[in-house]
């Protein structure tokens, strides 16, 4: 028994170094140290977790605490994460949303369930939910003043490139109409305090706003973004015929590049600094007096190296206005120097990675665009 033991040991330790196996096959995480033996894919912790409550679709193991069958660990060696994805992930949408290790739960739980349970991937035609140009239905928006979330009807159209909702279920206007070319989504439960909350940002008079939304169900929320994303893509492929379906692809729904407090001081730099929520959306520094606010109260454009933007550790010598916090940052524009100041050191060397993330990359025309308008502004 010792020596079939050993002999189980030494083949799954084969298949499980194979280099198609050195990543979850549903986030992929280095390193996946369970497997499910009917399915016959190696997975992370977390998505072993996923997988285990869909018992009757995928059964996990350990691969380092569990001891394992022979002929499970034979149709592992004959599977694996490669063919798969062959079968499950053949027809995912070029827009479709993958969710990485980072991502929130509903979005790894979605995907994995539409991939094993739902099938949705293994023929054409299964998308309807998100794919066919018009989606329609209740979601709970926060509201701008109260705070409570109360039901609206939703309309995202294709054709008329915009997301429309309504505060009447029979209302035949809206009360608000968003283009769908300034329209930015991402999950934020933890920011919403809802497992499958939603925030859509989106520009009003080149200013960003935001509303919150979820539903019960996690498979609709994550229908709702995968739309947002489908009607965008399609309006970019007419927008930029000439563009590459990835270079399209990476200017869809985007996670914030960091979010936090900070504490700021005024322009003439006398002022006291006060505690603020910044979110960086790219090149948009918006801040808010509180995270879940629906408009910023002020924005700073962070332009490129090449145009004369620039971060700096600390505070300029002599910086009048008080502070609490002890760690400062300073951005450079070609009008006039931000100041703020972080809680701890990491803070202040996230916020000031995620500054030259920015600061490096070039500008795009479109870009150019809005710099103007920011340096326009009284």
């Amino acid at each position: 028994m010792a020596g079939n033991m050993d002999r189980n040991a030494k083949a799954l330790q084969e298949v499980w170094r194979r280099e198609e196996n050195t990543l979850c096959a549903d986030c992929k995480k280095p390193d996946p140290d369970w497997a499910s033996y009917t399915l016959g894919i190696f997975l992370c912790l977390d998505c072993a977790g996923v997988h285990r409550n869909i018992p009757g679709i995928s059964k996990v193991k350990s691969i380092r605490m569990d001891c394992w069958e022979e002929g499970q660990i034979e149709f592992l060696m004959q599977h694996g994460n490669a063919k798969a994805k062959a079968k499950y992930e053949v027809y995912v949408p070029f827009y479709y949303y993958h969710p990485v290790h980072t991502d929130c739960l509903v979005l790894r739980e979605q995907w994995i369930r539409a991939k094993y349970e739902r099938k949705e991937f293994m023929e054409p035609g299964k998308q309807a939910p998100y794919s066919n140009g018009l989606k329609e239905g209740i979601l709970w928006k926060r509201g701008r003043d109260n705070g409570q979330y109360l039901s609206r009807r939703f309309l995202l159209s294709e054709r008329e490139g915009c997301l429309k909702y309504f505060t009447k279920q029979d209302a035949k206007e809206p009360k608000v109409a968003i283009k769908i070319d300034t329209i930015n989504a991402m999950f934020q439960p933890e920011k919403t305090g809802n497992p499958n909350g939603l925030q859509i940002t989106y520009l009003k008079d080149n200013k960003t706003r935001n509303i919150f939304v979820y539903h019960e169900d996690g498979q609709e929320i994550v229908e709702w973004f995968n739309a947002i994303r489908a009607a965008q893509f399609h309006y970019l492929k007419v927008a930029f015929p000439v563009a590459s379906d990835q270079e399209l692809r990476n200017r869809l729904t985007r996670n914030f590049l960091k979010e936090g407090y900070m504490e700021k001081t005024g322009p003439r730099q006398k002022e006291a600094f006060k505690k603020r929520w910044f979110t960086l959306d790219h090149r948009r520094l918006m801040y808010f007096k509180d995270p879940l606010d629906a408009f910023a109260k002020g924005e700073v454009f962070v332009g490129s190296r090449e145009q004369g933007y620039s971060i700096m550790e600390g505070l300029p010598t002599g910086t009048q206005g008080s502070f609490s916090w002890q760690h400062g940052i300073t951005i450079i524009t070609p009008d006039r120097e931000y100041l703020f100041t972080c809680e701890t050191e990491r803070d202040q060397q996230e916020w000031m990675t995620a500054f030259w993330h920015v600061i490096k990359q070039p500008m795009t025309p479109q870009e150019y665009a809005i710099e103007a308008y920011f340096r326009l502004r009284p």
